[in-house]
This record gives C-alpha cells, sequence and structure tokens, in this order.
C-alpha cells in the first residue's frame, strides 16, 4: 500500500494525457491499420475484411514503385546536404568570428519558416519555364554568364547520372536543406563546444597538429551528435508533404508517399489503399526512431 502512494497521486495527475494519447494516437493508429486490411475502395464505408490485398496493390503500382524513388532521393540528397552544410557553418563558427550570435540567428532564421511558405517562395526561385517567362534563379545565371546553369528544377527528366537518380527530386531537396541547415549547425556547434578544452590541449602537446586534433579528438565525440541529426533529417524526409506540395503540388514527377497518400484518400476514396501507405510511412519512421530511442535509454543507464 505504502508503494501505491507513491506513485498513485502521479499516476492520476498524467491520466487525462494518457487516456488522450491512448485514444488519439494509438487508438487512431490501430484504426488506420484496420483500415489498410479492409476493403474500404469506395466512398461507401465498409468493414469487409481484405486481408492485404491494398498492400499488395501498393506492390505491383508503378506509381508508387515511382514515389519510392523519389522519396530516396529527396531523402539522400537532403540528409547528406544538410550535414554537409551544418557541419561547415558549425564548424566556422566554432573557430571563432566576429558577431558570432548574429550569424547564429541568420542561420537558425529558416528553421522558423513554415514549409509551405518557404516552398511558396522557392516555387518562384526554381520556376521551371524558359524565355520570356523565366524567373528566380534562373534570371540569376543568365545574367551574371552563367546561362548553362539554368535548367527546369524540380521538373527536370532523369538526370545523365543513371536510371534511377531524378535531379527534379535533388532539386527538390534545396529547400528542405535550406530550412534545416541552420538547426543541424546548431547541434554540431553544442557538439563542438562540448568538447573538453583539455582533450586538445593534451593532443597538442603530444604534437599534434590541428587537423589530427579534429580528426581524432573533436570529430569522435560528434558521433552522438552526427546519430541524433540522422535520425531527426530522416524522419522529417520520410514524412514529408507540405513542402512537395508547396512547389511541386501533386503531379507525378515530385510525388512521394505522403503526397500518393493523400491523393488515394481524398481523390481516389481508395481509403484501404491510402491507410496502407500511412502504415508503410509509419513503419519507415519507426525503424529509424525505435532503435535510437533504445541505443539512447541503454546510453543513460550505463552512464
Amino acid at each position: 500500500m505504502k508503494r501505491a502512494r507513491r506513485w498513485g497521486p502521479g499516476l492520476l495527475l498524467v491520466s487525462p494525457s494518457i487516456v488522450l494519447i491512448g485514444i488519439f494516437v494509438y487508438g487512431l493508429i490501430g484504426w488506420n491499420v484496420k483500415v489498410s486490411l479492409s476493403n474500404w475502395r469506395q466512398a461507401q464505408h465498409t468493414t469487409k475484411w481484405a486481408g492485404l490485398a491494398a498492400y499488395r496493390d501498393l506492390r505491383h503500382d508503378p506509381a508508387w514503385t515511382e514515389n519510392l524513388n523519389h522519396i530516396l532521393t529527396f531523402t539522400a540528397t537532403f540528409v547528406i546536404g544538410a550535414l554537409f552544410v551544418g557541419l561547415t557553418l558549425a564548424f566556422l563558427l566554432e573557430k571563432g568570428v566576429k558577431g558570432e550570435g548574429f550569424f547564429r540567428s541568420v542561420y537558425l532564421f529558416p528553421m522558423a519558416i513554415s514549409f509551405i511558405a518557404a516552398g511558396v517562395v522557392w516555387r518562384w526561385l526554381m520556376n521551371p519555364a524558359g524565355g520570356d517567362r523565366s524567373s528566380g534563379l534562373n534570371v540569376i545565371f543568365h545574367k551574371i554568364g552563367l546561362g548553362g546553369l539554368a535548367n527546369f528544377w524540380y521538373v527536370s527528366p532523369r538526370s545523365t547520372l543513371g536510371g534511377h537518380w531524378t535531379w527534379g527530386m535533388s532539386a527538390m531537396a534545396l529547400p528542405a536543406i535550406w530550412a534545416l541547415g541552420g538547426y543541424i549547425m546548431a547541434l554540431y556547434l553544442a557538439g563542438f563546444r562540448g568538447v573538453p578544452e583539455e582533450l586538445r590541449e593534451a593532443a597538442r602537446m603530444d604534437g599534434a597538429s590541428e587537423l589530427r586534433v579534429y580528426r581524432h579528438v573533436v570529430f569522435p565525440h560528434l558521433r552522438p551528435v552526427t546519430l541524433g541529426a540522422l535520425i531527426i533529417l530522416g524522419h522529417i524526409s520520410i514524412k514529408v508533404f507540405d513542402l512537395i506540395v508547396a512547389i511541386g503540388g501533386k503531379q507525378l514527377v515530385t510525388q512521394v508517399p505522403a503526397v500518393y497518400m493523400w491523393i488515394q484518400i481524398y481523390n481516389a476514396r481508395d481509403y484501404a489503399k491510402g491507410a496502407a501507405i500511412a502504415t508503410l510511412l509509419l513503419i519507415g519512421i519507426s525503424v529509424l526512431i525505435v532503435p535510437y530511442l533504445i541505443y539512447t535509454v541503454r546510453s543513460e543507464r550505463q552512464s
């Protein structure tokens, strides 16, 4: 009874939140999975069991395959680009510059802008129209004598790099890199500042050059930061929706799974197929986040 008195008031205090999360998070997840296993393929509601029929349809759907190629291209460009930009900016600030607070604010400012607003601006910057209708970056390239760099951006056909890399989705990742690069910079800057100065001085006293100090002392301490950044960027890229719609709409050349899910539910009225896509997205995000949470809990226990 004494033990119950310790956690009883606390449990009573958080019980409303537990109930709400159970209903509106896990309850709706369960409902979504149920719909994906049903035969609800039209506007008229039905609860008839269909098993994995919706998932099998996706397996043989060329549009779904194209969407997967798009999200893989977007994710690769976005994650690598954001990590590179964030690490570079953090490294420059870590070396010490005048007005560091000002630059930190400037680099972090894009994160405060919603993907919808950023997408509207970047849609103009990456205007694929040519000739007199061109605008944004294409006009700038022509005026500074770099007209060869002008291109169709996100509506560009497959690039010359091969049959699986779509330049259009790589261009679509540029606004995301611009928006999240400053946030990754803040993570890396905190990681740089978390490395004890005594370790650096000890390495220098042993004759290590500044390059070796960073390679063997500083960068190894940034591995947890890099892992966390990978998880954050990865799950954002998997579920990206608003940025894609703001720039490219729902056209196939820029579709990703989240947009295709919207089309299946609200346009095609294929609720089972849309729910199946949502379930697959949830699984994909869970594959990234759950192992990271387990790793974090184990690390905290060991420390």
